[in-house]
């Protein structure tokens, strides 16, 4: 993979990237977010990643949590509303569940990007039907123009446009995951 840069657009491969939100401004939220979070007294704190967009975002945010005080267990849990298309099926599906116990814990549900809000939704719902003490949820961007369900994110990094983007966990087509900002496809280059 070969990568180019152009003021604020890459070109990756075929891929052109414009530049949304800088590894530094990712940075910078994740302290401010991880101060956020330190300030809702957690107890006995279980964070949870939706995989796998999430991965890079919640590993950043846990280092960050850490730096901040706190020491929480962790896991994954990956659900699929998705599944084969490029528009939510409105359907949520645990592929992956967690193998710990929510009883009487704080949980903090980490996910990349809050778009319809049925994934985290879904998860909340069945976390605090587990026994959950408070479910607390943090997503890296939301697109709040998509929302097909009510639901709000305790912890927000980053409003977005709705574009579909890339890096800091976010692919296309498995690819560009790796990226460290976020990005939006302009096309090819």
């Amino acid at each position: 993979m070969t990568a180019q840069a152009q003021s604020d657009h890459v070109t990756i491969d075929a891929w052109r990237i414009r530049v949304l939100f800088s590894e530094e401004a990712i940075a910078r939220r994740n302290r401010e977010l991880a101060a956020e979070i330190v300030k809702s007294a957690p107890r006995n704190l279980l964070v949870i990643a939706i995989l796998r967009g999430s991965f890079i975002f919640a590993a950043d945010l846990v280092r960050q949590l850490h730096e901040a005080g706190l020491a929480p267990s962790i896991e994954f849990m990956q659900l699929a509303s998705y599944h084969s298309g490029t528009v939510s099926s409105g359907q949520v599906t645990v592929l992956k569940d967690i193998d710990n116990k929510v009883d009487d814990r704080d949980v903090l549900l980490i996910d990349d990007i809050l778009e319809s809000g049925r994934t985290l939704a879904f998860a909340k719902d069945l976390l605090i039907a587990r026994g959950a003490r408070r479910v607390l949820t943090a997503v890296l961007v939301e697109k709040p123009m998509k929302r097909a369900v009510q639901f709000e994110a305790d912890f927000v990094g980053f409003d977005a446009p709705d574009h579909f983007l890339v890096g800091y966990g976010m692919d296309v087509a498995h690819q560009l995951r790796q990226l460290p900002f976020i990005g939006v496809v302009e096309g090819e280059a």
